[in-house]
C-alpha cells in the first residue's frame, strides 16, 4: 500500500519539535553548501528558531550576500520605476491629445465658443473652410462617377434595343418572303407554252376548219 498523504501542522510536543527542527536545519544546511559547490552558486541560508537562535550558512559570507541582493533588489525597482514612469508619461500624453482633439471637435461644432481669441476663432474657420471644400469636392466626384455609371448603361440598353429591333425585323420579313414564292413561280409554269405545242394548235384548227370547195 502507499503512503497517506503527509498533513503539515504545528508539533505540539516541545521536544519532538526541538529534534524535527534540529535534523531539518541540519539537512538544508547540508543542501545549501551542496549547492553552493556542486553549481558553483552564490547561497546564503539564514534561519532563525522558535526561541530566536541564528543558524546561518554563507558560500561566500552572508553579509555580502545580503548585499548584492538589496543591491539586485534596488536596480531592478529602479528600471520598474523608470518604465513604470514612462508608461505614465505616455498615458498623459495620449490623454491629453485625447482631450485636445475633444475640444477641437466641439468647436467645430460650435461649441465652448467663448474663451477663444480671434486667432484661434479664424484658425477654427480656416478649417470648416477647408473641410468644406473637401466635402464639395467628394461630392463632384460622386455624382460625376454617378453619371458615367448612368450614361454607360444608357449606351447598353440602346445597343440591346437596336439588336432586339433588328431581330423582330428580320423575324417579320422572312415568312412573307417564303409565301411570296411559290404563287410567282406558279403563275410563270402555266403562262409559259412551248413553241412546238404552239404550231401544233394552228395545224389542229386548221384541219377542222371547212374549206370553201365543200360549201
Amino acid at each position: 500500500m502507499g503512503r497517506g498523504k503527509v498533513v503539515l501542522e504545528r508539533i505540539e510536543n516541545k521536544i519532538n519539535r526541538q529534534v524535527t527542527f534540529s535534523k531539518r536545519r541540519n539537512g538544508m544546511l547540508k543542501k545549501a553548501y551542496e549547492l553552493s559547490v556542486l553549481c558553483d552558486a552564490e547561497v546564503a541560508l539564514i534561519i532563525f528558531s522558535s526561541r530566536g537562535k541564528l543558524s546561518e550558512f554563507g558560500s561566500s559570507t552572508v553579509s555580502q550576500t545580503l548585499e548584492k541582493y538589496w543591491q539586485h533588489r534596488y536596480t531592478s525597482n529602479v528600471h520598474l520605476m523608470d518604465e513604470t514612469q514612462t508608461l505614465y508619461q505616455e498615458v498623459l500624453k495620449l490623454k491629453a491629445k485625447y482631450e485636445s482633439l475633444q475640444r477641437s471637435q466641439r468647436h467645430l461644432f460650435g461649441e465652448e465658443l467663448e474663451p477663444l481669441s480671434i486667432k484661434e476663432l479664424y484658425k477654427i474657420e480656416k478649417q470648416l473652410d477647408r473641410a468644406l471644400t473637401q466635402a464639395r469636392q467628394k461630392k463632384v466626384q460622386l455624382l460625376l462617377e454617378r453619371m458615367e455609371e448612368l450614361r454607360k448603361k444608357e449606351v447598353e440598353l440602346e445597343d440591346e434595343n437596336k439588336r432586339l429591333q433588328s431581330q423582330l425585323e428580320l423575324e417579320q420579313s422572312f415568312p412573307a418572303a417564303q409565301g411570296l414564292g411559290d404563287p410567282n413561280i406558279e403563275a410563270g409554269y402555266h403562262q409559259f407554252i412551248p413553241q412546238e405545242r404552239v404550231s401544233e394548235a394552228r395545224v389542229d384548227r386548221g384541219a377542222n376548219k371547212p374549206t370553201a370547195g365543200w360549201l
